[in-house]
Parts: C-alpha cells; structure tokens; sequence
C-alpha cells in the first residue's frame, strides 16, 4: 500500500511542503481544489521534488473543457518528468451551475466522454495524429501546429476519477486508472459499496488499461496530547457534518442507520447555520469515519482498516497538522505491513 499525504500549504510554501513529504518518505502528493486552483501548488511541487508522485486530488472536470485540462495536465507531466496524475472530479450540480456558471447534465455519461477527450488530445500531441474527437457533450477537431505542445518522453499522465456513487464507480471501472474514493467513506461502504461496483464495472474496462488503482484520502485523528485530539476532533467533526448535508452522499451515512442526519445537515446549511451542524455529529461518527489516537496507533488501526482494500491511502487530516506527526503516522501505516 503506497502512502501518500495531502498538499495543504499556501502556493509560496507549496514546494518545500512537497520536499518535506519527500523527504519523510511519502510517495505521493496531492493537490485539493477548495479555495484555489489545484494545478498551479504542484508547478511549485514538482520543481522542488524528484521521485514523489504528484496529483490533484481533485481538479474540477466540469468547470473546464477536457481542452483546458489536457494543457495543465500536459504541463505538469512534462514539468515533473512523468511523475503526475490527473485526479477528476464532477462535483455536484448546484457548484457547476451557480458556482462555475457550466452545463451540467448526466454525469457518469459526461466524464466517460470527458476521459475519452482528453485522450484523444494527448493522442494527437504524442503520436502526431488528426484531432477528431466527436462526442455527445464535447467537440475537439482543431489542433494548428502552433497549439500544439509536442510529444513528451513518458506520454500522457493516468487519469484517476474521483467517485462515490455507484454510476460513477462503474465509469472508473471501465475507463480511469484509477478511482479515488472520497473521504466521506467507511469501511461498510468500501465494502459492501463501492468495492461491489468496481467489479461489476469490470468486464466492461478498456483491456488497454492496467488495473485499477484504489486510493483513498482517509479521515484520522492524531495526536500526542488531548489539545491536539480535540482539535483533530473538531476538525473532523465539522468536515464530516459538511459533506454529510449532500444529498449524494447519503448512502454512506444509510449504511450506518444514520441517514437521516443528511437532511438535517442540509437545512441547516439553507439557513446558513453552519455552526449548529457540527453538534449533529457524535463521537460514534467520528469514530467510524476516523481512526483516532497517536500516530502509532492511528496508523496501526488505518492498515488494519483499509489494507488489502487499497493500492493508496492518503495521510490529510482535516485542519492544520505538525509535519512530524504526519511523517509518524506514515511509518506507522508501512510498519505494520
């Protein structure tokens, strides 16, 4: 199981975060998109990194055309010398629509064309052939030379989908390189879930691709001491109740008899009364959602939890965590395999 961790610093401090998870033997590295553009922290990354893998964990497909992102992604395979991976995700309509001002219609449909766009692109910047790719949702048959990048040693980056639902699963089953679970996960749900979906998506899968990658971004509570419990708790508890009021995510919470939450959550995000929905998640969530205590024991209960379920677990608990914590937590998930 490879361990990787989440890129959380500022972008000025982008790059010696990435050589400080390097450096304390992470393997991977991955680049959120909440409150700025996942693609330009791992330019900082790459430049000041040389053997760990970079990706976004996840980049918005729907509020770019598979155009757009094929440059990015491009750039960053080339700057990082074939170390990137392109982690997408669809988001939810009412962020394409109101957030991104973008069309949103029939998701799983959309990013099984989007993938399929954007290997068409690669295709003709590698290997010089016509770009003709024609599609229900997209349309790319205009490359002039002057646009067009050039072919780069390693090829074209893998492409992992980000899914929770069981359409969504099934498409990167049958297209992606790899599936990036959300954090808003359990095991039930990997289990009896998602896992199950995967499979079932399989017989349909591109015999071109290797087999899947499974990552998952995993929920954890460390600390050395009850103030940094707490304050991991805290953090965890908030973004628990967050992704809980989405409708979409409600099967995770029905797996635990706790569906019911969701709507609560969702209306207390309506009266913009995001303070009061934290008290809605009890220790037994967190719990469930999260492994909890020193990194000793963190890492020996994730392993415990997810080994033999994933090729990758990434190392981000929610909120600001001391590098050297992380780094134990990380030996701790590899010590006990």
């Amino acid at each position: 199981m490879r361990v990787d961790t989440g890129l959380t610093a500022a972008l000025a401090d982008a790059g010696a975060a990435a050589a400080r998870a390097e450096a304390d033997g992470f393997e991977g590295v991955w680049g959120y998109e909440t409150n700025n553009d996942p693609f330009l922290p791992l330019a900082f990354a790459a430049q000041a990194t040389s053997t760990v893998e970079l990706g976004t964990g996840i980049a918005l497909a729907f509020a770019r055309s598979p155009m757009t992102t094929a440059y990015s992604a491009w750039d960053l395979q080339r700057l990082s010398n074939g170390r990137f991976i392109l982690g997408l995700g669809s988001q939810i309509k009412p962020h394409i629509e109101r957030r991104f001002s973008m069309p949103w219609s029939r998701p799983a449909a959309r990013m099984r064309e989007y993938v399929a766009a954007l290997r068409a692109i690669w295709t003709c910047w590698q290997d010089g052939t016509k770009l003709d790719f024609a599609g229900e949702f997209y349309t790319h048959n205009l490359m002039p030379p002057h646009f067009n990048p050039g072919p780069i040693p390693s090829g074209a980056p893998p492409v992992f989908l980000a899914a929770v639902g069981d359409a969504m699963t099934r498409t990167a089953a049958e297209v992606a390189d790899g599936i990036l679970l959300h954090r808003f996960t359990t095991v039930a749900y990997l289990a009896k879930v998602t896992l199950p979906a995967l499979e079932a998506g399989r017989p349909n899968r591109d015999p071109n691709l290797a087999p899947i990658q499974i990552a998952l971004p995993a929920f954890v509570v460390v600390g050395d001491t009850e103030e940094q419990i707490a304050a991991g708790m805290a953090a965890t508890r908030r973004q628990i109740a967050f992704y809980g009021s989405t409708p979409a995510y409600r099967p995770v919470l029905d797996q635990h008899g706790w569906g019911e939450l969701q709507p609560e959550l969702q209306q207390l995000t309506r009266e913009d009364r995001w303070a009061q929905m934290d008290a809605l998640i009890t220790d037994e969530i967190v719990a469930e959602f999260a492994p909890i205590g020193t990194p000793e024991d963190a890492g020996a209960e994730l392993r415990r939890r997810f080994a033999g379920m994933v090729e990758r677990l990434s190392l981000a608990p929610p909120g600001p965590v001391d590098p050297d914590l992380l780094a134990r937590l990380a030996a701790a998930v590899r010590r006990e395999g």
